[in-house]
């Protein structure tokens, strides 16, 4: 249990971090950028899987038929979500993802009650109604339907949800689910190249030392997400999830000078209320069970 915490801190406090990295690939297309990620990323485990000897146990994992509609449903899901995320953190609207993030564990915890039957204790749906409360006056405060935030949301909580049930581990999952875009993202950016519209080799040594470098930082906070996945309750690691949007929020406020006022401060408050509420419950319930 502790494990999988330190796990799922790791994936979000990377993430929370990300629109840093992507901000320098802004002269990127953002599809671009989405088969760099795909690309590089599955040779990333590609070599790490060759490393570490798992190639044999890896390819008998795959064989059923089962298991690649399985990682195929995931392989799109995580695609759709990469491509949204990188092109609204260039286009401006690193706010409206952090929104979507902050919806996302909402989706998380009544995917965790609804689908695997997990239950809260009564004192847990405490901060999830606060929660959701705060969220939805950030919702309201944005003055329109934030489609980024709710297709953010959606594509990444049903990945969650694949990933809590999916039955390889952590990295043959995502050497799966990468293997399965590489192709088509390999085509992609054959194409952009030799039409002359390729960001690679166009842009100077240090976008393409960070393009190369999308697949270690793709794959490592995955990985963090996918081991977490299956070591601890989906409506934690829902709630867990907070942390990225929070740091993503105050990256585009105080560092890309992104909107922000004083309604959009008391619902970022009121979420941060329901985290130390879940966090202080649940530190609380398992030192007297212990």
């Amino acid at each position: 249990m502790k494990k999988g915490v330190l796990y799922a801190l790791g994936a979000y406090i990377t993430w929370g971090l990300f629109p840093v990295y992507w901000k320098f690939l802004k002269d990127v297309p953002a599809l671009q950028l989405l088969g760099h990620r795909i690309i590089w990323s599955f040779l990333f485990l590609f070599i790490f899987i060759l490393a570490a000897r798992q190639f044999k146990h890896f390819r008998a994992a795959i064989a059923s038929k089962r298991v690649l509609l399985i990682y195929l449903t995931a392989a799109i899901l995580i695609g759709i979500n990469w491509c949204i995320y990188v092109w609204a953190v260039n286009a401006g609207f690193i706010v409206e993802t952090s929104l979507g993030y902050f919806i996302n564990p909402l989706f998380s915890v009544l995917l965790g009650v609804i689908i695997l039957k997990e239950r809260l204790r009564k004192f847990q749906w405490i901060p999830i109604v606060i929660a959701t409360s705060g969220v939805t006056l950030l919702s309201l405060e944005y003055g329109r339907l934030p489609w980024i935030a709710l297709s953010l949301a959606f594509t990444f909580a049903i990945y969650g949800l694949i990933k809590k049930t999916a039955p390889l581990n952590a990295v043959n999952g995502l050497l799966l689910e990468t293997g399965i875009l590489f192709l088509p993202a390999l085509a992609f950016l054959a194409v952009s190249q030799f039409s002359g519209q390729g960001a690679f080799l166009h842009l100077g040594a240090g976008s393409d030392l960070l393009m190369i470098g999308a697949g270690a930082v793709t794959t490592i906070p995955l990985l963090f997400f996918a081991s977490a996945a299956q070591r601890i309750p989906l409506s934690l690691l829902g709630t867990i999830q907070y942390i990225a949007p929070s740091l993503q929020f105050l990256l585009g406020v105080f560092v890309f000078r992104e909107p922000f006022n004083q309604t959009q401060l008391i619902g970022f408050c009121i979420v941060w209320l329901a985290l130390v509420l879940f966090w202080g419950e649940s530190l609380w319930f398992h030192r007297k069970q212990a």
